[in-house]
């Protein structure tokens, strides 16, 4: 148990409506499992009912995505997701972008008893596939960043509430992402959804969102456009309802790769889609759906502040500074695994799950036992997923990060690389996606190892780099300050390199650097590329701003030879 045991995790607690509708949904899955594999379901007629309880078949097994609202987990629920991972799957299970889980060896049999052992502790897959409105996403750092406006998962929690089974949204003409900002950086890349919004304050003071529209990655990438500077908090989901409702009339259904609101919004103009939502919001602005303060502050009940101590935080950052001193290793992890919180004498702690050899995301049962008694012991029971595929505890006190780092360390979690090219995004790729053009696993492994002196790394300083096996860009490749596709050619894995991505509030697309490569000139292509910048940076002048300041065509000339 929590050793400071004062305070419950954080996060909404289901009440009987919750707990009612997530049974019935077991049931009535279970049911259709079983008429479909008795043959009384037909393979077309059983695809839209498995992919509403996130059920997708995968290139060697089935796969089944697991909802993780806002990226927040309690170690009750990392503890069902541990037994879950050994009992009906391989012993791991995989952290998405989108702040998921996935367990990609389930067996179709079994997967509604594994909804039924989810439903057990408040968990369930409905709406992690299908054309609905997906998982809604946040900071990881919620509830304690310094630079935070306001927390945003009580509005994360209000979206989940009003999208989850919503009748009307349900057969969307594609797929639907919402993120919502609530700190001056952005660590949700909001700017890259359907819908993103960040909250802002008028001149008044008063709270409310900016809400931006059509941004995505995947085929056809598009950062997000703004359509209204300031919307009152009260009408939120009132406001969301148009947007949606507007999309559902008029998106495109009858070519997927033209489906998304980005295409829509593009073909339209931000412009006119916006005066399109103003005047659905009409009919809509004043109605049953316009937050009251009782429900406002009924959600916001939910995530109230634990009972912090009170610390001389003076003295625990020289004890730190003395701590990290004596230990090289203590202190690399101290600089890049740890964030300062608004709460003096606490940190944040991120769990890398990216050591070399391991696939970015990818975490065992055991590792998944030791990460919720890491939360019961040093974070309140709570953690939480990062769309990095990392994991952070919050609230730690300060006093407890050489502890926490020696238990870390101990269970494969502690890789000191945070931030760096080593913490790569990357998809599942050909080793398990159906969709994929390439694999992408073996590619981020090649690449650690490449550059595993981690003084060489971090001379480097911050650095992203995303992989993704095709397209779809799961891995988002688009946004990386390097980022790498996966390309079929002939039959064969070819990588093509993109510069200049970044997925902050100042979001860019990469740029192409040339021809493809060849898996085994990947890693030599990077090193290229990192020469160039280490010749030509300025001082303490990060790789991103210095690919800004002297364009694409030296790292092409490095890579490919001379380009004139």
């Amino acid at each position: 148990m929590n050793h400071r045991g004062t305070c419950p995790p954080q996060m909404y607690r289901y009440d009987s409506y919750d707990h009612k509708i997530l049974d019935e949904r077991v049931n009535q899955f279970r049911d259709q499992t079983h008429r479909y594999l008795a043959g009384e379901i037909s393979d077309e007629e059983f695809l839209p009912l498995r992919l509403q309880n996130g059920l997708y078949v995968q290139r060697l097994a089935p796969m089944l995505r697991i909802a993780v609202p806002y990226g927040l987990l309690s170690s009750q629920q990392v503890r069902k997701l541990a037994h879950i991972a050994r009992v009906y799957d391989k012993g791991y299970v995989h952290f998405t972008t989108r702040q998921n889980i996935q367990l990609n060896w389930p067996v179709l049999e079994q997967v509604p008893d594994i909804l039924a052992e989810l439903a057990s502790v408040e968990m369930h897959a409905i709406q992690t596939s299908g054309n609905c409105i997906r998982n809604t996403t946040t900071d990881q750092f919620a509830g304690v960043a310094a630079d935070e406006i306001e927390d945003p998962r009580p509005w994360c929690e209000l979206i989940r509430q009003w999208s989850t089974i919503h009748p009307e949204f349900a057969f969307l003409p594609r797929k639907f992402k919402i993120a919502v900002c609530g700190s001056e950086q952005d660590r949700a890349a909001f700017l890259l959804h359907d819908i993103g919004l960040q909250i802002v304050k008028n001149s008044d003071g008063e709270l409310g969102f900016e809400v931006f529209v059509g941004g995505g990655l995947g085929r056809t990438p598009v950062i997000g456009s703004s359509i209204r500077k300031f919307l009152p908090k009260q009408h939120l989901l009132t406001y969301l309802d148009a947007i949606l409702r507007v999309y559902n009339r008029y998106g495109n259904r009858d070519n997927k790769y033209k489906a998304r609101i980005k295409i829509l919004v593009k073909a339209w103009t931000p412009e006119v889609f916006a005066e399109r939502v103003e005047a659905e919001w009409e009919h809509l602005k004043e109605g049953p759906a316009t937050l009251t303060h009782t429900e406002i502050s009924r959600i916001k009940s939910f995530f109230t502040a634990p009972d912090y101590q009170s610390v001389d935080h003076a003295k625990l950052d020289a004890q730190l500074k003395t701590l990290g001193a004596q230990s090289k290793a203590f202190s690399r992890w101290l600089e890049r695994n740890i964030q300062p919180q608004k709460q003096l004498g606490y940190a944040s702690v991120t769990l890398s799950l990216k050591p070399a050899g391991v696939a970015p995301g990818d975490v065992t049962d055991l590792q998944l036992e030791c990460i919720a008694d890491l939360a019961d012991r040093f974070s309140f029971g709570e953690l939480r997923a990062t769309h990095n595929q990392n994991i952070v505890l919050v609230d730690v006190l300060k006093s407890d990060l050489y502890e926490l780092w020696q238990q870390a360390k101990a269970a494969g979690l502690a890789t000191p690389t945070i931030g760096t090219i080593n913490d790569i995004i990357c998809c599942p790729g050909g080793d398990y996606c159906a969709l994929a053009n390439a694999k992408s696993i073996p590619v981020a492994e090649a690449i650690q190892r490449k550059f595993s002196d981690l003084d060489y790394v971090y001379d480097l300083g911050d650095l992203e780099l995303n992989i993704s096996g095709c397209m779809n860009a799961c891995g988002h490749h688009h946004v990386g300050h390097i980022g790498i596709l996966g390309v079929d050619k002939k039959g064969q894995e070819w990588y093509q390199i993109q510069l200049g991505g970044s997925a902050n509030k100042n979001a860019s697309l990469g740029k192409v650097l040339g021809p493809s490569l060849a898996r085994d000139a990947v890693t030599d292509g990077i090193e290229k590329l990192l020469d160039v910048y280490i010749e030509n940076r300025l001082d303490q002048e990060s790789f991103l701003s210095t690919y800004q300041r002297i364009g694409i065509e030296k790292f092409k000339e490095r890579v490919y030879g001379s380009t004139s």
